[in-house]
């Protein structure tokens, strides 16, 4: 009832885990993850580092910079700076890098090179 695929419908047609076992869609992975991963963990110490310091270190976080700007403070926005400037630079690593090699695994989705049911219609046309 509304949830049985149709055979007309191309997504239904592709054999995922063969487009899945590609080299090029195995290098896009791999691009993906070696970018993704390590500035993950790098955000995530950086994060964990200022809550640790914000409970455990008082006296460093309330030290005053300039007027009543103190560490702490500057900690805590250099933690949105730093999440704006991680995603500027995804955004431009995925566009560069990322972006085309997706778009090529997309047109040859969409070209039926993976697609089981259009191999049926060549193979029964002939």
């Amino acid at each position: 009832m509304g949830h049985e695929t149709h055979p007309e419908d191309g997504a239904a047609a592709v054999d995922f885990q063969e487009v899945q076992a590609t080299p090029e869609f195995q290098d896009l992975r791999r691009r993906h993850r070696s970018f993704v991963f390590p500035l993950a963990a790098f955000f995530l110490l950086w994060y964990f580092a200022y809550v640790l310091l914000a409970d455990y270190a008082h006296e460093f976080m309330s030290t005053k910079l300039w007027g009543n700007i103190n560490v702490g403070l500057v900690f805590g926005l250099l933690q949105f700076v730093t999440t704006f400037g991680i995603t500027a630079w995804y955004v431009r690593y995925s566009n560069r890098t990322l972006d085309p090699i997706a778009s090529s695994i997309r047109e040859s989705i969409e070209g039926h090179e993976h697609d089981r049911s259009a191999a049926t219609d060549e193979e029964t046309a002939r």
